[in-house]
Formats: structure tokens, C-alpha cells, sequence
């Protein structure tokens, strides 16, 4: 398929800058993917769309203040640092704007001086390996230097940086949100479990391998970036359960679905365990153990847009997101949702 396939008109004023209050008081798109039909509701609506015996699967992870700002030791020239992955004993995959900066051997210092890194290598996404120095604790040096890594396209400034964390975020290691989950709150998740829905987690840190653009025109040419995630025993037992029974697996979020198929043993079963995944969705893939989506609106041309599409249908994708621009949505990290199932 072609890149081109998966393109569509959004005015950039629908890009949301900031998020809405309460959280589950954004709106809520609702596509039926066998049929088409579409609904608009709210998303503290959700529990009327799920069944008794459902299971409700969330990424717990938490977003780290990965966003350093430094300079060249030697220059005094400024760059932005995104911290991506730990590959080692205080070493990191990063992305380096301007990269031109970051010729290997290059020392930056950020804040105080209390942290250093030196560039080790190139990597094959256009990143840095990079090596860290530090007095202290490593998280707590970042807690104080380090920023909220917010999407390019989010202009304005986030006053509280817990709204870039879901209610339910435990285990830290993403360097961006799984942003589907920040519609809950606490009260819609026990209005859920009340339903009689299992509510359960996974985790699945969040790199480069979700918003990283695809270049290549036949989309089959583009390839993921790995990442690390963690499913239990009791979360992998909770789906089989869920499935023999036949009701139905609802993943939050994109990084949600790619666990869940990712750890599907091809005989319709969930396996426990951890590991890096850089598994591609794109149309034409079978999925395995995801009965519905819950999902935000995503990016023209991105990987996370053919995902659904490969789940619904891409014309009934593009006909609900054509829908949602007519209709005002708002779109990306802090706009509205979609339920699809």
C-alpha cells in the first residue's frame, strides 16, 4: 500500500494544545466497524458500550521528564535531548535537535553541571547513543532538569505535568503518553469495574517506535523501532479467560494493541512475559486478540493511523475522521476519542 493511502485535510486549528477538564469530558466518536455506523457521545459514556465479561486493557506506564536542554562543552552551542530507551549501565538511545551538534565524542552539559553526556555512536534512526554522567541519583537529577517531552505540535506550555500522565501510570520508562488512556479518571474506572468489566494493565514504554514518520512510499519498506514492554501472568490469564468465555479484549491505546498482538501465540491466547516488540500493524494484518480500540486521532500518514485502519477498514477510518473535522473533534495527544469496535 501506499503512504498516500493513509493522508487526510486536518486545519491545524483542530490540533488540541491543551487538555480538557474533567478528563473524561471529552468527546467520544464511536465507529461500529463491521457496519460503519457511527455514533458521538461523551467519553464518560464509555461503560454503556461495554458488556458484562469484557476485559478492559491499559498501559500503566509513566512518562519520564525526558526532554534535556544543554550546551556543547567546547562551543557553548545549544541542543535538546530526548531521552528514548536505557540500552545500558547509564547509557541511552536519544534523539539530538540539531543533531549537527552531536558528532560523536561531543560532550554536552545540562542544567548545573550535574549532568554530562558524551555521544558514543550514530544509531540507525538518526539518533545518538549516549553516555551519562551524574552526581546523585540518576531519576532524581532528571526530575529536576528535565521537562515533560510534549509533542511537536503542542505550541503551548503545560502548567500541570501530571495531566501528561494517565490516573493510572506506575511504571516509569515512556518517553510520551499513551494518550488514549488520559479520558480516565478514577470514578469512570470504577463505574467500569462495577459493570462487571475487568480492568487490567500491561506495560509498554513508549519510543520512537510510535511516532516515528514513515518515509517510504510503499509503507511495507518502513520499519518500526523496538520497544520494551512487561505483561503479567495474571493480566495474560485475565484475556484467555476473557476469550474461552467469549466476550470480548478492548485494548486502551494503540501501544496497547501492539502488546496484545505481539504476545498472541497464533492460537488465539495471550503469553506472558517481556520483551521489545517492533511489531508493524498496517492493513491486510489479522489480529489476533483485540476485539475493540479505544483510541485517539492520530496523525496523517502515521503508522498508529494505519494500525485502526487495519483493524476497521481503512475507508470507514477515513470516513469517521473526515466526520470528526466537519464535526469540530479535537485531534492528537489532548484531543477527543474514538471508540471502535
Amino acid at each position: 500500500m501506499k503512504l498516500a493511502d493513509f493522508d487526510y485535510c486536518l486545519p491545524e486549528e483542530l490540533i488540541a494544545q491543551e487538555p480538557i477538564e474533567p478528563r473524561d469530558h471529552s468527546r467520544l466518536l464511536v465507529l461500529h466497524r463491521q457496519s460503519g455506523k457511527r455514533e458521538e457521545n461523551r467519553f464518560y459514556d464509555l461503560p454503556a458500550y461495554l458488556e458484562a465479561g469484557d476485559t478492559l486493557v491499559l498501559n500503566d506506564t509513566r512518562v519520564i521528564p525526558a526532554r534535556l536542554f544543554g550546551v556543547r562543552r567546547d562551543t557553548g552551542g545549544r541542543l535538546e535531548v530526548v531521552l528514548l530507551r536505557r540500552t545500558g549501565k547509564d547509557v541511552w538511545e536519544v534523539l539530538v535537535k540539531p543533531g549537527r551538534r552531536a558528532r560523536i565524542g561531543a560532550e554536552i552539559v545540562f542544567g548545573d553541571g550535574a549532568l554530562t553526556g558524551e555521544v558514543l555512536a550514530d544509531t540507525d534512526f538518526g539518533g545518538r547513543q549516549m553516555h551519562f554522567r551524574y552526581d546523585g541519583v540518576f531519576e532524581q537529577v532528571l526530575d529536576r532538569l528535565g521537562e515533560m517531552p510534549l509533542p511537536p505540535y503542542i505550541h503551548k506550555k503545560l502548567d500541570d505535568p501530571e495531566r501528561y500522565q494517565t490516573v493510572y501510570a506506575a511504571r516509569s520508562g515512556s518517553a510520551a503518553a499513551p494518550t488514549a488512556g488520559l479520558h480516565f479518571t478514577d470514578r469512570l474506572l470504577r463505574e467500569i469495574s462495577d459493570r462487571q468489566v475487568s480492568v487490567v494493565y500491561l506495560t509498554l514504554h513508549v519510543g520512537l517506535g510510535t511516532f516515528r514518520p514513515v518515509k517510504t512510499e510503499n509503507i511495507e519498506e518502513h520499519a518500526m523501532h523496538a520497544e520494551y514492554y512487561d505483561i503479567s501472568e495474571e493480566t495474560a490469564a485475565a484475556i484467555n479467560r476473557t476469550r474461552a468465555a467469549g466476550h470480548r479484549v478492548i485494548a486502551v491505546g494503540t501501544t496497547s494493541v501492539r502488546t496484545l498482538e505481539t504476545i498472541a501465540d497464533g492460537a488465539g491466547n495471550a503469553c506472558a512475559g517481556q520483551g521489545w516488540t517492533d511489531i508493524f500493524i498496517y492493513p491486510g494484518y489479522r489480529y489476533q486478540l483485540v476485539d475493540g480500540i479505544i483510541t485517539n486521532f492520530h496523525l496523517p500518514k502515521s503508522t498508529l493511523l494505519m494500525l485502526v485502519s487495519a483493524f476497521a477498514g481503512r475507508e470507514n477510518i477515513l470516513a469517521a475522521y473526515r466526520e470528526a473535522v466537519e464535526k469540530r473533534f479535537r485531534f492528537f495527544s489532548f484531543g477527543d476519542a474514538m471508540l471502535i469496535i
